[in-house]
């Protein structure tokens, strides 16, 4: 009987153990794992949410193309087309010993016309997972790259730039590089503007690969469009016809400028030499300077009409008055101005129709170097034309305090000052726009930019009829327009050396405005360094005014001026003579 408790009592002592040896270890468990729990939960969340986020989370990318680039009416400029991009996945490739076939390789060098093994040192790492084989590639060799089947070489569509209109435009528009950003042009000064930002959506899958939450969305914002006030058919007439005067005259460049005498909206702006920006494997940089802005030359005889609308201007002298210019030259300072012959007793009319620089010193010498440079500087000259384009410069117009009677004699025929292209045009569009000055600008205007008014209207429509004598019988007769009333001024300069004093190269000039009768479009021509003998601007560059004011009336549909008014005001003009 004593036995049995014993017994008893020691079953009861070893199930008690047992019982709390259980209770303790699962309590030990529940412990450990309300532990990590909250050390998951509470402690360190972030890294358990981010692995579960890289198992489930997914981002996709809305792409957004570049904005185009057009002209007034809408025609294409720059426009962004998908092409495709061939990569390489070089682990995939050493997973699927795909280098083995040499074959396909092979033929896939020789379609990026490239060494073979050059191609394959590329994907010679299975430590990568990226490689681009070939950028951008053409419809047909994306479709050869489809059909070669090469395992771990893959295709991605990207945007390629493209330019319709190729070098005729490529100055003013500009060009990008291979990633789409902005290089030169309008497209580097407006890259942001063009460039837009791409949308984002971040969603959940489950394992079965089926959407089961939309995270968050971020709306694409689509780039703007450029609408420049180019009209691309009067862009390509001008570039066609300086790139033909070029090669006829030997010149170095040409530069080309058309203007919208109402609005102050660039109708064209071209040079010689081009680029052609879809082909950016012979880009030289002498070919990508936009010519019209950035060089400067020093205008020669187109700024006489300036002098005489400054000596309107200051009231000494009228327009019927008479500059005696005998013997034909003139000593100043120990210097010499000559003109070609003696032309006598001329009026100031007749000063611009020879180009007398004789006469037209002898009016700034009257005038005072003071109001000259005023004039000039009203015109525009050593200041920014408005347009704000990269690379535009002041050209040169000093504000030294003393100047000699000689340097006041060849600031009056154009010598001692530099403009560009494009402010000699500005400086004759506030001629024929009545003495208004607006700024230049090259994006289309629905109404006219505010206008200040410089000079006197009537001053600068009895300059405008005086250039038109030079037209009509001067030394730009073949600046004439048949059926239309043309004024301008020729223009011939000897060029300065690097060592100093002037060399033997020239710059010829034309600028002009159509029709006189109703002031429409001033163009401004530059011929630079001619190589022939005539080198002159009544010769190099009043042709190529001709062609393009031709070709521009018709573009606008300007009617021609009523030949019977025409003879009735060069009846009635002629009483300056």
């Amino acid at each position: 009987m004593a036995v049995t408790r014993r017994n008893k009592k020691a079953e009861l002592v070893g199930t008690r153990w047992r019982f709390y040896t259980a209770v303790f270890l699962l309590f030990g468990v529940f412990s450990v794992l309300i532990a990590r729990a909250a050390y998951i939960q509470v402690i360190s969340p972030d890294a358990f949410s981010l692995q579960g986020d890289m198992r489930s989370l997914r981002a996709s990318s809305v792409e957004v193309q570049r904005g185009t680039i057009v002209d007034r009416n809408g025609r294409e400029l720059a426009v962004s087309v998908p092409v495709e991009t061939v990569w390489a996945d070089p682990k995939r490739i050493a997973d699927k010993k795909a280098l083995a076939d040499k074959r396909r390789w092979q033929a896939l060098a020789e379609t990026f016309r490239m060494n073979r093994d050059e191609l394959v040192d590329k994907v010679d790492d299975p430590s990568q997972r990226f490689v681009y084989l070939q950028r951008k590639v053409t419809p047909s060799e994306a479709d050869y790259v489809r059909q070669l089947n090469i395992p771990g070489v893959y295709l991605k569509t990207e945007s390629r730039r493209y330019y319709p209109t190729g070098e005729i435009s490529a100055h003013l528009v500009g060009l990008t590089n291979i990633d789409g950003a902005g290089q030169e042009g309008l497209e580097l000064l407006y890259d942001e503007h063009l460039t837009g930002k791409p949308g984002k959506r971040v969603y959940r899958k489950d394992a079965e690969g089926r959407v089961v939450e939309e995270v968050s969305q971020t709306d694409a914002q689509q780039p703007k469009q450029l609408t420049l006030s180019i009209d691309q058919r009067i862009q390509a007439t001008a570039y066609t016809e300086l790139k033909k005067a070029v090669r006829y005259n030997q010149a170095t460049s040409g530069s080309a400028v058309v203007l919208d005498v109402e609005t102050g909206e660039v109708l064209a702006m071209v040079n010689s030499p081009s680029y052609n920006p879809n082909n950016r494997a012979d880009l030289q940089s002498f070919r990508m300077r936009n010519r019209a802005i950035t060089d400067s030359y020093e205008p020669g005889s187109t700024v006489k009409p300036l002098v005489i609308l400054s000596a309107l201007e200051n009231g000494r002298h009228k327009a019927g008055d008479t500059i005696n210019t005998s013997p034909g030259w003139l000593r100043i300072g120990g210097r010499r101005v000559s003109d070609p012959r003696n032309y006598g007793e001329l009026t100031l009319t007749e000063v611009l129709k020879h180009s007398s620089n004789v006469g037209v010193t002898k009016v700034a010498l009257d005038l005072g170097v003071d109001s000259l440079l005023q004039t000039y500087a009203d015109a525009g000259f050593g200041s920014d034309t408005g347009v704000a384009l990269l690379g535009e410069s002041i050209g040169l117009l000093s504000g030294r305090r003393r100047w000699s009677e000689f340097e006041t004699a060849t600031l009056a025929y154009g010598y001692g000052l530099a403009v560009t292209t494009l402010q000699l045009a500005n400086a004759y569009s506030i001629i024929a726009n009545g003495g208004k000055k607006r700024p230049l600008t090259i994006f289309r205007q629905e109404s006219p930019l505010p206008a200040e008014q410089i000079f006197n209207p009537d001053n600068t429509r009895a300059v405008l009829h005086m250039m038109e004598q030079v037209v009509r019988d001067g030394t730009a007769t073949e600046a004439q327009v048949p059926g239309y009333r043309i004024a301008g001024k020729t223009g011939t300069t000897r060029k300065t050396k690097a060592t100093g004093g002037y060399g033997d190269e020239y710059v010829a000039l034309f600028a002009g405005i159509a029709p006189v009768s109703d002031p429409r479009v001033v163009v401004v021509v530059t011929i630079n360094e001619p190589g022939t003998d005539d080198y002159y601007g009544g010769t190099a560059a009043a042709p190529v005014f001709s062609n393009i004011v031709s070709q521009t009336m018709r573009l606008l549909n300007v009617p021609p001026d009523n030949l019977e008014d025409t003879q009735v005001h060069a009846a009635g003009f002629g009483g300056d003579k």
